[in-house]
């Protein structure tokens, strides 16, 4: 019986390896058509000497990657990648004209892209030919038989300054992954929420850590980290061993981050502990700095549509937020965060949440709450965000990840602030910019100053990235997109509930 089904599970493995084979196959074969329908022959290449992008053949086109197109004649590859799309993505007017540190970043994605193909038996990404072990399983099978497996190829750690298009490179560069492949794409965020809540679940276990990255890499031997940070101790602590666990399974990771690897979690506590980790990433991860100063998202036109300054704007704020709610009635509501837990909403009507600024900061409250925040509203009306300093450094901190949970989820952000979004934080600075900073003649003004200004490394560099979002949340592009988005799930619901309709009819 048992021999029966073994032989079963190989022949359903086997059919869908062949099924996932030919799909890929059709899904290339459209690529190569599109790709033809908008002349790939003529796509525009930066010219070091004129100093802009020009019409070139694709042979000088494939010399942007010399060592991709090596790997594509050795091994006959068709020609596909992260590099192709963003130049295809260009030349259709998708994106701006190309950024010389964007191109230099595509490169290297593109040589991962590349290698990644090439090794993808060596590496195991074909989900259907995986082994089927669970997590715990694989952890009792090492207990008999330890081995380690690294991965063949090199991951990417990618850093740079805020708005630089670090995620929006990642992405592309994920989107053009077959398939069938083990991958994950996931925001850092909420990576180490089910992290935290795997480690619950196989409580009692003699290392729990490491049958949590036999689950993990049993789901993705590729995984991409978006806007990877440290700033909690636990973290931390649990990041060193959790990445040596994966790193031995075999996973290649792919990170994107506000600073170099030397800079994570600088000044934390215990940090000669997280040092090993630092090693380790250099060690599997080529790092590469997107030296842009552009900031990609400052160039949107951000105009004052659902981010209003100063205490008289009150009025005008609530008058927004009956102009989204309609004819609805706002009410308090209870919503289900995470793991049972649940979340007080003062006031919420058609996905729209009314929060003041003390009821969602001011309180223990984090990513997981809210994320499930996210999950249950597309818009959040946030009342009376205050000028950051020392005596709300937390507050601050709560803010930086809400606003990051927000614009991963694509929610949609109505506030009061008693300043713009450089001038809430301008009290936050880094170690070097209080060091930089003039020392007041007055001893009376410089300890007004000292009482205000709060140096924090993390909140410092974090506040950039804050600021950069918070404009781009405000502009005319984010809202219109974000409004046609909700006008799409609308129309959706509505056909769903006519056939559910029609179908009991």
């Amino acid at each position: 019986m048992r021999a029966a089904v073994r032989s079963i599970r190989q022949i359903k493995a086997a059919f869908r390896h062949e099924c996932s084979r030919y799909f890929s196959n059709i899904d290339r074969r459209r690529k190569l058509s599109v790709y033809s329908g908008i002349g790939l022959a003529q796509i525009p290449v930066y010219s070091k000497d004129c100093g802009s992008y020009v019409v070139s053949s694709l042979l000088a086109y494939r010399g942007l990657s010399v060592d991709a197109a090596k790997v594509s004649r050795n091994e006959g590859l068709n020609r596909e990648g992260p590099l192709i799309e963003y130049e295809r993505r260009i030349a259709v007017g998708e994106l701006a004209d190309g950024d010389l540190c964007q191109v230099g970043t595509l490169r290297e994605l593109q040589r991962l892209y590349d290698e990644l193909v090439v090794s993808a038996n060596a590496c195991r990404l074909d989900r259907y030919a995986a082994s089927e072990k669970s997590g715990r399983s694989r952890w009792l099978w090492s207990r008999f038989m330890p081995q380690t497996s690294y991965s063949p190829v090199r991951g990417l750690y990618l850093y740079g300054g805020v708005g630089t298009g670090k995620t929006m490179l990642m992405d592309l560069f994920f989107d053009q992954l077959p398939c069938n492949w083990r991958k994950k794409r996931i925001h850092f965020h909420d990576f180490m929420l089910s992290v935290h809540s795997r480690l619950q679940k196989h409580k009692g276990v003699p290392d729990p850590l490491e049958v949590v990255a036999g689950e993990i890499s049993d789901e993705a031997i590729l995984l991409c980290l978006d806007e990877f940070m440290v700033t909690d101790v636990a973290d931390a602590l649990i990041l060193n061993r959790l990445f040596r666990y994966l790193f031995s399974n075999g996973v290649v990771l792919v990170a994107t981050l506000n600073r170099a690897p030397d800079n994570l979690y600088e000044g934390g506590l215990q940090r000669d502990l997280f040092l090993p980790f630092i090693s380790t990433l250099k060690e599997r991860c080529t790092v590469h700095e997107i030296g842009s100063s552009v900031d990609y998202r400052k160039k949107t036109s951000a105009k004052q549509g659902f981010y209003f300054v100063g205490t008289d704007s009150s009025d005008l704020f609530k008058e927004k937020f009956q102009e989204l709610i309609g004819n609805s009635i706002p009410i308090q509501q209870e919503v289900e965060v995470v793991m049972g837990r649940t979340l007080k909403v003062p006031l919420g009507a058609n996905g729209c949440a009314y929060f003041l600024f003390e009821e969602l900061c001011d309180r223990p409250l984090g990513a997981a709450d809210y994320f499930g925040l996210c999950k249950n509203f597309h818009t959040l009306a946030l009342e009376g965000v205050p000028i950051f300093g020392l005596h709300n450094r937390t507050a601050a901190y709560r803010f930086v990840t809400l606003v990051d949970v927000m614009y991963e989820n694509k929610a949609r952000l109505l506030c009061t602030a008693e300043g713009s979004p450089y001038q809430i934080f301008e009290r936050i600075v880094t170690i070097s910019d209080a060091q930089q900073m003039a020392p007041r003649t007055s001893s009376r003004s410089r300890k007004n100053d000292d009482f205000n200004l709060c140096v924090d490394n993390e909140l410092g560099f974090a506040k950039d990235r804050t600021i950069s979002r918070l404009t781009e949340m405000n502009s005319k592009e984010f809202l219109e997109n974000h409004a046609a988005m909700i006008s799409e799930k609308q129309t959706l619901e509505v056909k769903q509930s006519s056939r559910a309709k029609a179908v009991h009819g």
